[in-house]
């Protein structure tokens, strides 16, 4: 992670090679916003400006999602579209479940496979209730509160919603991840596959500070850029 001392300022000059070189797992944020690899020299504000995508979302959330203690100006902020933020975090959560879960589980079932039936079950039973609790975290994002917000840009509101239930209501998910690492690094048996059970611990690590990127940007530019629009 790019520490505070070498801290870049991104801006819509900056081509957006020389982006992915600060912090190269921008890449993850290049994909969930459909932006495609070859776009040679060209500069932040082109490639946002030739996808349709706003410059200041995207500006955004590569900073949050680069310095740890990055918090987001007024300006920016101000000129940012809540759309884009929601249909950023839409393609994360598909991420996340299409793709990095089932890898996960496709590794997790591979490295126990030297274990006892208690310790697979007792691996799977905390994956499994780890990836329902992340469903169901996404699932009311994706049928309340995304729906909220597209409807406020639209220039719609609900009557009997605010996006403070929203920032009232957001669940930490993390501690059940926590317990599954520690029984991979401490309990299971020397007998499994060092470099899987490594792979497996990397894999959830990386996981893990994803997820808190992706929470961060819901708490420091969704939910301010909502109670804007709500008070209009």
């Amino acid at each position: 992670m790019t520490t505070e001392m070498q801290r870049i300022v991104f801006s819509e000059s900056m081509k957006l090679a020389d982006l992915i070189d600060v912090n190269f797992k921008l890449l993850n944020v290049l994909s969930r916003l459909n932006i495609s690899l070859g776009f040679g020299e060209n500069t932040i504000k082109e490639v946002c400006e030739r996808q349709g995508i706003n410059l200041n979302s995207f500006l955004l959330i590569c900073n949050i999602y680069t310095y740890d203690s990055y918090i987001p100006s007024a300006e920016l902020l101000a000129g940012g579209d809540p759309a884009t933020i929601v249909d950023y975090l839409h393609n994360s959560h598909a991420f996340y479940l299409e793709k990095e879960f089932v890898g996960l589980e496709n590794n997790l079932s591979a490295m126990v496979e030297p274990c006892d039936e208690m310790q697979k079950k007792i691996v799977a039973k905390f994956f499994a209730d780890y990836r329902t609790q992340v469903e169901k975290h996404f699932e009311y994002e994706e049928d309340v509160v995304f729906p909220y917000v597209h409807a406020l840009v639209d220039g719609g509101r609900h009557a009997s919603y605010s996006i403070e239930q929203f920032e009232q209501n957001h669940s930490n998910i993390d501690e059940t991840l926590n317990d599954l690492k520690d029984i991979l690094m401490k309990y299971l048996p020397e007998t499994c596959d060092t470099v899987l059970r490594n792979e497996v611990l990397y894999r959830i690590y990386r996981l893990e500070e994803d997820l808190l990127k992706h929470t961060l940007i819901e708490d420091n530019v969704l939910i301010p850029m909502v109670n804007k629009l709500e008070e209009k």
